[in-house]
């Protein structure tokens, strides 16, 4: 089961003949990509974007292509994640979980190619018309109140109906007095210069003291906000659902982890009220679709994260078309330059706040090459815990 039968019938798709990666240099990160090549003439891609280590995860893919991918049938997509994971010994992990789950998106789109059928006819249908979708990255600044008010309220006149930031600066652990009011004089700013009708989601970056979060969720009450994600580190896991019982707001989380195994202590411990598995790391289709049915056993509903480019956004829409406790989507597509657009020819775009329905076969996305070799990868690098992160200055 754990190698290639080569033996077997093959389906339209053919077998997988070669895998390539390559990597878009933005100001934003490095994005990174997966095309998974077949005898058959069809190509199918997804994204293997880190925020930090682009040359592992690319080189990871390339060795995981001989040792279980090449002569595999795309369409035995379940034996191929299991032969990835647990023939590669990967047991969890950013490198590994990125790896499979761009591999996980590439044969997706294979496969709807070669039935000429979008991606998420295979993975449930659709349950909606349009998928809504929230920004993130759009306060990317100065970290003041005045500041941050400006810049959501340009963000909710493209149309946006909900709003992420981190008002919290470079806070770890705790907070001085002084920047524990600067965050929430910024919050109080934007709740009032979007007015009462968008949802705010406060993020916490999971780095906050049980006793700084739990002032927190007292500090934020008044901001009736949509959800306050990731306030505690996911080393004390165990203190979430003692924060959820003292907070008004639901709690979300999830972006850390890589598959169901490393999901099993959250849904163990009732952590929190919204799951945020992101598709580039949580195991790809094959993966988050599992991950939101166990969401829904635990009425817990999913938002998925999405700090990725316009390609993971795509594949996003494709995935959460078709789950019933899906909520919102996460984009940073607002935040990055027009060539990136260029380079992933064929992703969705965002229209007043909403994607619409994928009419492509597979993802519906082409890499194009000339524009990666126009902008190579920057390999920068900017640390969120020191002072002016927000800034996103990568060197």
């Amino acid at each position: 089961m754990l190698t290639v039968d080569k033996t077997r019938p093959v389906g339209p798709a053919g077998r997988i003949s070669r895998v390539e990666t390559l990597t878009l240099g933005t100001a934003w990160r490095d994005f990174s990509y997966v095309r998974v090549h077949t005898d058959a003439g069809l190509t199918g891609v997804g994204e293997i974007t880190h925020p930090y280590r682009a040359r592992e995860t690319c080189q990871l893919a390339e060795a995981m292509a001989g040792r279980h991918l090449i002569g595999a049938d795309p369409f035995d997509v379940e034996e191929i994640w299991l032969r990835m994971y647990q023939g590669d010994f990967l047991r969890g992990g950013d490198v590994g979980g990125i790896v499979v789950s761009g591999v996980d998106q590439a044969l997706y789109d294979l496969m709807g190619k070669a039935l000429g059928v979008p991606a998420y006819r295979l993975t449930g249908g659709a349950c909606r018309d349009r998928v809504r979708v929230y920004a993130n990255g759009w306060y990317t600044g100065d970290r003041e109140p005045d500041a941050f008010a400006e810049r959501a309220r340009a963000t909710v006149a493209k149309g946006y109906p909900a709003l992420k930031f981190d008002p919290f600066g470079a806070g770890l652990g705790e907070l001085s007095r002084a920047e524990l009011r600067r965050s929430i004089d910024i919050v109080a700013a934007v709740r009032a210069a979007v007015g009462p009708e968008i949802e705010l989601y406060v993020e916490g970056h999971a780095r906050f003291a049980m006793h700084t979060a739990a002032r927190l969720v007292r500090e934020l009450e008044p901001f009736d906000l949509g959800w306050f994600e990731e306030p505690l580190p996911w080393t004390h896991i165990e203190r979430y659902a003692e924060l959820r019982a003292r907070a008004t707001m639901p709690i979300s989380g999830g972006e850390h982890f890589h598959n169901r195994y490393e999901y099993a202590r959250l849904f163990a411990t009732d952590a929190v009220d919204i799951i945020q598995p992101d598709l580039s790391m949580a195991g790809g289709f094959t993966e988050v679709r599992k991950l939101a049915a166990i969401a829904d056993q635990h009425a817990m509903v999913v938002a998925p994260h999405n700090s990725n480019s316009p390609l993971c956004t795509t594949a996003s829409v494709h995935a959460v078309l078709g789950m019933p406790n899906f909520k919102i989507l996460e984009t940073f597509d607002g935040l990055l330059e027009d060539y990136v657009f260029d380079a992933v020819r064929g992703a969705l775009p965002v229209v007043d706040g909403h994607i619409d329905l994928p009419t492509a076969p597979g993802l519906g996305v082409e890499l194009v090459d000339e524009v990666f070799a126009e902008h190579p990868p920057s390999h920068g690098f900017w640390n969120m815990f020191a002072e002016g992160w927000e800034k996103r200055d990568r060197r």
